[in-house]
């Protein structure tokens, strides 16, 4: 069930959103050649705590995982689509992307938000696949107004996808978020036929993350039972946003 949020409630989840988007942005900075994936969890649990907020990751319990997640910050780098665990002996090197996805219980509400970012100088096809992950998300996120449907979303950032060669994930999607960290509906980054699809009404709040690679869209699971790659091991990226579904529009929540 789609659970719709009041204007009071989306005013609280942008609060959180900001919140989290700077978060973000002082975890980035952090990226550099030589930093472990742990240390970049340990500032982001430090920034959380410093603000009041609650990381809404660590402890979740996923309906495909034997395990709860055991951090606050997702860090998935290279052939890791998403859901990479933080690692001591995991240190970031030249060349490398990582994606950063991050959730946050501000006053109650949940918030979501992802980037991959660059470390050091990458490749010009790492730069483009950040760079065209990006665009798609936007992409996405300007279909959003009432009376348009789930499916104009992913058909959006799929074509971007495809347009520019790249594997759209297809097993994992976007999601309502507010009351829980993931609620109803699922939000696809792709369209196949015959899938029901929701008209957008005002008060919804949507997690819009496209997901692709550089090659296809098959991924795998590793053993820890949470981090997803990319089955030919080629890169992948990640980016997302929290928007609320308004009466003209939308309203990017995580910036």
């Amino acid at each position: 069930m789609i659970k719709l949020k009041n204007p009071e409630q989306i005013k609280i989840i942008a609060e959180g959103g900001k919140i989290l988007a700077k978060i973000l942005d002082l975890v980035e900075k952090r990226v550099k050649p030589g930093i472990t994936t742990a240390e970049l969890n340990d500032y982001a649990e430090q920034l959380i705590k410093e603000c009041g907020a609650t990381a809404s990751f660590k402890g979740y319990k996923a309906a495909w995982a034997e395990h709860v997640y055991p951090a606050a910050l997702c860090v998935s780098t290279n052939e890791e689509v998403v859901h990479g665990i933080p690692n001591n002996n995991r240190r970031l090197k030249d060349g490398d992307i990582v994606g950063l996805d991050c959730g946050l219980k501000y006053k109650g509400l949940y918030t979501d938000m992802a980037r991959t970012v660059a470390v050091g100088t990458v490749t010009q096809e790492a730069r483009r696949l950040i760079t065209i992950t990006k665009d798609a998300l936007h992409l996405g996120i300007k279909e959003i107004k009432p009376g348009k449907k789930l499916s104009d979303i992913a058909k959006a950032i799929q074509a971007e996808a495809e347009r520019n060669g790249f594997g759209v994930v297809r097993q994992m999607c976007g999601h309502g978020v507010g009351f829980a960290a993931h609620e109803d509906p699922q939000v696809p980054n792709f369209w196949p036929a015959g899938v029901p699809d929701a008209v957008l009404e005002e008060g919804m709040v949507l997690a819009i993350e496209p997901m692709l690679n550089l090659g296809g869209w098959e991924i795998d699971t590793l053993d820890d039972g949470w981090t997803i790659v990319t089955s030919d091991n080629s890169l992948s990226a990640h980016f997302e946003h929290t928007v609320a579904v308004t009466a003209d529009g939308y309203r990017v929540l995580t910036k």
